[in-house]
């Protein structure tokens, strides 16, 4: 491979790097402007509890056709479909006067915004080897993260400044600035089944014992992600009483800390690997590292200064990303690049659909006086959970590149 060819593939990474923190600033807007947007408009927690609902029942469902979407078009024209449509719609909340507008214009935010995920993914299978997808795998997922970082520390100040409409109205226009680059990058696959890819039967996809243990894994670490992107600044101002103005600072701390595990996430596989380990010990021992480096947030509630609990918040957030990117490695090792979108598309299905139940249990914990001590002993505890089912589900990980065999069928 040229240079040149070398450094476009790394663009491309880049390219996607940019459209997820693109995601995530679209959807993460709403959170961070709900103090602002309940006084506007009257919400109860119910209301804000069924626009969250929307955007996840919305993204669950869109995700069972879009990673097969992905899979048969193409990264090129899928992904830019995807970012055009969830641009205009993140736009579309500015125009938006009341709960039923929101409600609408989140489902649509949803459906497109589930393009991102399948093509993130499958673009490390598409261009990269085993050896440079799991960094590539790790950048990747500090995209969600950095989104994350920006957008408290941008959207807030930005509101007050020329109001609630205009935060919308700039990451929408951003997005589609996006499009228009996309298509000036050109670059060869590596994985040729990627290019020319045979008719990919979804029903054989979602009959996988593969895809049921990646599908597993993502319920329950997505419930914890969804549930952090939605309620988080909620609980910083419930319990230090932080207003709108004084939120975007512990968060920035808690997303970066973030950013960083995904990027361990990627490197720590990788480096064990290089030292000899199989894949299945290498991803095994890096998601079980993970795990028990969540368990300290089920005792955020009684930590009394911000910035400590930020600080553990941090570090379940970066233990999240460190284990979200090996379940995505995992995905690339045993799945042909031709089923990753589809494969993917799936299992977020089952992560996104999942998800709602915790966001509307904390809805109803605040209403009946639980605060957010049980829904952080949830969290705590999925991920120890998920990587146990998932060893049961596949009990040795043979790459695909290897000979192994990619796609177990459940009986």
């Amino acid at each position: 491979m040229s240079e040149a060819a070398g450094r476009a593939r790394w663009l491309i990474v880049a390219m996607v790097f940019a459209a997820v923190t693109l995601n995530y600033v679209d959807r993460q807007i709403l959170a961070l402007l709900k103090p602002t947007l309940e006084k506007a408009f009257d919400w109860s927690e119910r209301d804000y509890a069924n626009m969250g609902s929307a955007f996840q029942f919305a993204t669950a469902f869109a995700f069972l056709g879009t990673g097969w979407f992905i899979d048969r078009v193409g990264l090129r024209w899928g992904f830019a479909l995807g970012v055009a449509v969830w641009s205009l719609a993140g736009m579309a909340h500015a125009l938006a006067t009341g709960v039923v507008g929101f409600i609408t214009a989140r489902a649509v935010l949803g459906i497109a915004e589930s393009v991102g995920t399948p093509a993130a993914v499958k673009t490390a299978a598409t261009y990269f080897d085993q050896r440079e997808r799991q960094l590539a795998l790790g950048i990747g997922n500090t995209a969600p993260n950095f989104g994350a970082i920006v957008t408290p520390a941008l959207i807030p100040p930005l509101a007050v400044a020329f109001g609630w409409q205009a935060a919308f109205l700039l990451a929408g226009g951003l997005g589609l600035l996006w499009v228009a680059l996309w298509f000036t990058i050109r670059v060869r696959p590596v994985a040729q089944d990627a290019v020319a890819p045979a008719p990919v039967r979804w029903i054989e996809v979602a009959r996988s014992r593969t895809t049921l243990a990646i599908a597993v894994a993502k319920v329950l670490s997505d419930q914890v992600w969804f549930f952090m992107l939605l309620w988080l600044p909620d609980l910083f101002h419930r319990l230090f009483a932080m207003k709108q103005g004084q939120l975007g600072l512990p968060l920035v701390l808690v997303y970066t800390m973030a950013a960083a595990g995904a990027l361990t996430g990627g490197a720590l596989p990788a480096r064990l690997l290089a030292r000899g380990w199989t894949t299945n010990r290498a991803r095994k021992t890096a998601m079980l590292l993970y795990a028990l480096l969540v368990l300290p947030i089920a005792f955020v509630q009684s930590i009394t200064d911000p910035w400590a609990a930020a600080l553990v918040l941090g570090l379940g957030l970066f233990a999240h990303q460190g284990f979200s990117t090996n379940v995505f490695g995992v995905t690339t090792d045993i799945v042909p690049a031709r089923a990753v979108g589809t494969t993917i598309g799936i299992a977020a299905f089952c992560g996104n659909l999942g998800s709602i139940g915790m966001i509307q249990f904390q809805a109803r914990a605040i209403e009946w006086g639980w605060g957010y001590a049980p829904a952080l002993a949830i969290c705590a505890s999925s991920y120890l959970i998920a990587l146990t089912l998932l060893h049961l589900l596949i009990p040795r990980i043979e790459p695909v590149e290897s000979g192994g065999a990619p796609m177990v069928m459940a009986h």
